[in-house]
């Protein structure tokens, strides 16, 4: 092992944990702007209690969310300075953007939020998390630009040793952007109305109150629907596999030689015929590239070297997605129907809600696995080699040494998020209090 492997194992470790928070943010503060906005438009109690509620929640994820964020890109610095070297000028833009507009956008309105209880104007206070909520997944559509690009790189031409953008617009539009996107983000919905389903199941197993069970429905639905985008948006994506990324493609699925009409593997030993080729093409009958013709091929082009991803991550983590996908939004679909026309939770669903926390999570990181680690041995598609993309001069000790700060790091803030997300779910929400008669304002219910 040597300074790149583990260059390249903290930068997956960290980067796995920090996506931890960033869907459930991305999902969770739609999701509370939507029970705000049904305690505005019904003036309902309980839809109040749960704004906050869960809008606790959502903050404490959000601080965490930023603080891995943060020692993240500290590495882009230590350890792939080479790689910065190469996409600093494409990436300024999309980047820029999202600190400077998104980012911030997200972070004051959520702090008028907070504070903005019992101070701004109902309405006024109500577009301040919807606002915070847009901010979000604004943000994850500037970083999933610059993400985009570094598997399907265009609007750019190579100065000096460097990628120079000459088409910003390009690089935001970019057809694998637009296809990864709403896949990304509908999977953000379907991890944070998991999230919601895991604890309204605990609550639903305690008390019939009618307010976990509006809240489970209202994230039954939301998971429901997200599902569906993130189904439609994967035929998608791949379709453009099999344009832009053949060797992701047939690494995902075992296939080492061009294979006219190619079968979909389920596993090892089972296959459904031109399946494969039905969803890569739309076309029963298309060819779809093997990794060893595509090895020869990338050979002849870039120069000798392996190519080809490490095909036990990549097939399994495909369908570990799918399965854990699938199970999720099922048991949405599966709870929508038991529910309907106002039927109570049955003990044995609320129970099954619990495991809507942990199967949209494995799905998530399984799908970053398959993206990632299918895009190896390059950072930069057909441009920029990982091996060429580490620091000169960084020694395997040096990597060792901040690898293991940083997972001790990140392991104190996995116990302070896990005890603080169970401390509140298991406290519950908060009962109205009457105001002292000498206090003219009631005091904010959140803060």
């Amino acid at each position: 092992m040597d300074a790149l492997d583990l260059a390249r194992w903290q930068f997956g470790v960290t980067t796995v944990y920090h996506f931890l928070f960033v869907p459930l943010t991305i999902g969770l503060g739609v999701f509370v702007a939507g029970l705000q906005t049904a305690w505005h438009r019904t003036g309902k109690e309980h839809y109040l209690k749960l704004t906050k509620f869960f809008g606790k929640l959502f903050l404490i994820n959000f601080a965490m969310g930023v603080v891995t964020g943060i020692v993240q890109e500290f590495q882009f610095g230590m350890n792939w300075s080479e790689y910065s070297t190469f996409v600093g000028d494409v990436f300024g833009a999309p980047l820029a953007m999202e600190a400077l507009l998104a980012f911030f956008m997200e972070s004051t309105f959520l702090g008028l939020w907070i504070f903005g209880w019992d101070r701004l104007p109902k309405k006024v206070h109500l577009a301040t998390i919807w606002a915070a909520a847009i901010g979000s997944n604004l943000s994850a559509y500037f970083i999933l630009a610059a993400n985009a690009w570094m598997k399907h790189p265009v609007g750019y031409e190579v100065v000096d040793g460097k990628a120079r953008m000459t088409d910003l617009w390009a690089v935001l539009t970019n057809s694998t952007a637009l296809a990864q996107v709403p896949h990304v983000v509908g999977s953000a919905f379907v991890v944070a109305g998991g999230f919601v389903l895991a604890v309204c199941g605990y609550w639903l197993l305690r008390t019939r109150a009618e307010m976990w069970r509006s809240a489970a429905r209202a994230a039954l639905v939301m998971t429901a629907i997200a599902g569906a985008v993130v189904a439609g948006t994967g035929d998608s994506s791949a379709r453009l596999l099999h344009e832009q990324q053949p060797m992701k493609l047939a690494a995902a699925e075992g296939l080492e030689h061009d294979t006219q009409g190619a079968a979909f593997t389920v596993v090892p030993g089972i296959e459904i015929p031109k399946l494969l080729s039905l969803l890569s093409a739309h076309d029963p009958g298309a060819t779809v590239q093997g990794t060893e013709d595509l090895q020869a091929r990338f050979e002849r082009q870039f120069g000798p070297g392996d190519y080809r991803p490490d095909p036990t991550v990549v097939f399994w983590s495909f369908r570990v997605m799918i399965v854990f996908g699938l199970a999720t939004v099922g048991l949405s679909v599966l709870g929508l129907w038991l529910t309907r026309r106002r039927r109570p939770f049955p003990a044995w669903l609320s129970r099954a809600l619990l495991l809507a926390l942990p199967l949209p999570l494995v799905a998530v990181i399984a799908g970053w696995l398959l993206s990632e680690i299918g895009r190896q041995p390059w950072t930069v598609t057909g441009e920029l080699l990982t091996a060429a993309s580490v620091s000169p001069g960084v020694s395997l000790g040096e990597v060792a040494t901040s690898l293991t700060l940083f997972t001790l790091l990140y392991g104190a803030l996995a116990v302070a998020e896990v005890v603080l997300l169970a401390r509140h779910v298991r406290g519950g929400v908060e009962e109205r209090r009457p105001a002292p008669a000498a206090e003219r304002r009631e005091p904010s219910l959140m803060y």
